[in-house]
């Protein structure tokens, strides 16, 4: 009888145990899926603001902010078709990559570009275009600058775009679209590149972007620096924070969990 007893009250301890567990790990995932929500709708709200307070003054600016308000409805259906934090976090990198369109809108309008955006590791990967370049392919004219200027409206703010890096930078057109679109590159891609940017500092290789990511990057980061995906950076039309944020402040939280931009930064 006192065996049973024993039994008895292990099983009771256990099953107390277990059951204890159980609600400990549901309300840490009911508390990270909630903090997720906030971060994001932090950032979509911070884009929001930004989109539908510019107006751009002319092409490049112009371009910008229409790749913003494009993120920005992006990032509002991913919020409200969330239900995990791996979502969450989608609808954070599209919003924050809608950010720095929109910086890149207010710096072809000499306004204040804010406080730095967080940089991901995709992005320094992909480099920063360091010099003006126009080149010849195939009978088309492609361009690439440091600054917008008429020459080059279209901005990117560097990634990995099907497997392979696009430099942070102002283009004569977005000649990565067609990959965005299709997930995978054109036979042209590799000359497109190579004429590019070949021997350009801070971007990798012909030979990395040929190769794609995973099997290239290596060889790129031995040929050199890996380049700054450029310096991020959103602000209210005064200079300080987005608008409609009620703390005020920098952004705070720094980087955000889970690495690449949905859509660009990461593999867009």
């Amino acid at each position: 009888m006192d065996s049973l007893v024993v039994l008895l009250i292990l099983l009771a301890v256990v099953g107390g145990g277990v059951l204890l567990a159980v609600s400990t790990a549901r309300g840490r995932q009911r508390r990270e899926l909630a903090d997720a929500e906030a971060e994001a709708r932090r950032w979509v709200e911070r884009l929001g603001g930004q989109v539908l307070n510019l107006v751009g003054r002319d092409e490049p600016s112009k371009q910008a902010l229409a790749d913003a308000a494009e993120r920005y409805t992006a990032a509002g259906s991913q919020m409200e078709q969330a239900r995990s934090v791996a979502q969450y976090q989608l609808a954070t990198q599209t919003a924050l990559e809608g950010l720095y369109y929109v910086r890149a809108a207010r710096t072809a309008m000499d306004m204040d570009p804010g406080p730095e955006l967080p940089t991901t590791a995709t992005q320094q990967r992909a480099g920063a275009v360091t010099e003006d370049r126009t080149v010849d392919v195939e009978g088309h004219t492609y361009a690439a600058s440091r600054q917008p200027n008429d020459r080059t409206p279209h901005y990117y703010p560097g990634g990995m775009v099907a497997g392979r890096p696009v430099p942070q930078g102002w283009y004569s057109e977005p000649w990565w679209k067609p990959a965005l679109v299709a997930g995978a590159w054109g036979v042209g891609s590799f000359l497109l590149f190579s004429a590019l940017f070949s021997g350009m500092a801070g971007v990798p290789s012909a030979a990395a972007f040929e190769q794609g990511y995973d099997e290239g990057y290596q060889d790129a980061s031995e040929g050199g620096e890996g380049g700054d995906a450029g310096d991020g950076g959103d602000a209210g039309d005064g200079g300080g924070d987005y608008g409609g944020d009620p703390g005020g402040g920098d952004f705070g939280g720094g980087d955000f969990g889970g690495g690449d931009f949905g859509g660009g930064f990461g593999d867009f």
